[in-house]
């Protein structure tokens, strides 16, 4: 059976850590910042870890 091949699109916004659990950016941040209040844009700034249930299926994507 052929390899699997890594999903682009999730590799590219998403990264393992040394322990092995997956980060993600948090969405709105990519344009039209100046309507957002700082402290919104602080918040989004920050990673954030990828909810349990979805873990499985994004590592499967990764080639974990």
């Amino acid at each position: 059976m052929p390899k699997m091949k890594t999903h682009k699109g999730a590799a590219a916004r998403i990264k393992i850590t040394g322990s092995g659990r997956l980060r993600r950016r948090k969405q709105n941040r990519g344009h039209i910042m100046e309507k957002k209040a700082s402290t919104r844009t602080r918040r989004l700034a920050r990673e954030t870890e990828i909810a349990p249930g979805d873990e499985r299926r994004i590592k499967r994507m990764l080639g974990r």
